[in-house]
């Protein structure tokens, strides 16, 4: 009897979550746009444009999420992940996270309609953004949902700027900077879910690798972001 060998066994679960993890050095986190940022080194109207700009990627993460719950047959799936379109929509008593990242761009001196017009918003910005809303939206729910998991990530760099931008940027009134204090207590709910939902379904090695570059894939889409934020601020473009 001949063994095939040429497939790679699964990874286990622990070790799969390693490799999931190992991809942080990829998050944006890391990008030199962002390292200006949580260093103090952007003048006030450059980070009215990262504000600005970021704000279409907050108002996209509901219809991402709306697309994915659009996709999913399954019940109870459907039950835990309407809480993240809530997070950003509100209610009537929690105005959500779109209207928190408002509230930072009104912090940082931006006017409403600044941000919500979306005129400030680059069109690489725009691109990358879509790009990811497309991928949730034509892809199995549970790809959509391993997508996500950037977010094991994101704690990170919301405890920087509630540590750091206060000393750096003492103009901006750290009542805007609830955004960031919100997703501190959202984001460990979000991951454990998609991460069980994550490990659950891709079984196999060469689905756990499929996992890893559609995680790669979402990290590519946010440092696009900073990549386009960052060139443009280099040039001098308004």
């Amino acid at each position: 009897m001949i063994v095939n060998n040429s497939v790679s066994a699964p990874w286990s679960k622990e070790e799969f979550t390693k490799q999931l993890l190992a991809l942080g050095k990829y998050y944006h986190i890391h990008h030199p746009y962002n390292k200006a940022l949580n260093s103090g080194l952007l003048n006030q109207q450059q980070i009215q444009e990262w504000v600005a700009n970021r704000f279409y990627y907050q108002i996209m993460i509901p219809i991402k999420d709306a697309a994915i719950i659009s996709n999913c047959p399954d019940r109870e799936v459907r039950r835990q992940w309407i809480h993240r379109i809530i997070d950003h929509d509100g209610t009537k008593n929690d105005e959500g996270g779109i209207e928190a990242w408002v509230q930072l761009g009104l912090a940082c001196g931006l006017s409403r309609d600044a941000i919500t017009s979306l005129t400030k918003v680059l069109p690489g910005v725009k691109f990358a953004v879509d790009a990811y809303v497309n991928f949730c939206k034509s892809s199995p729910w549970q790809e959509a949902v391993c997508a996500s998991l950037t977010e094991l990530f994101a704690p990170e760099i919301h405890k920087e700027r509630l540590s750091n931008w206060p000393e750096h940027y003492p103009w901006i009134d750290q009542k805007g900077l609830q955004y960031f204090r919100n997703r501190l207590a959202e984001v460990p709910r979000d991951v454990d879910f998609a991460l069980y939902n994550t490990l659950e379904y891709f079984k196999t090695r060469a689905a756990q690798e499929r996992a890893i570059e559609i995680v790669l894939f979402k990290c590519q889409v946010l440092w696009s972001l900073s990549d386009q934020m960052y060139l443009s601020q280099l040039s001098g473009s308004k």
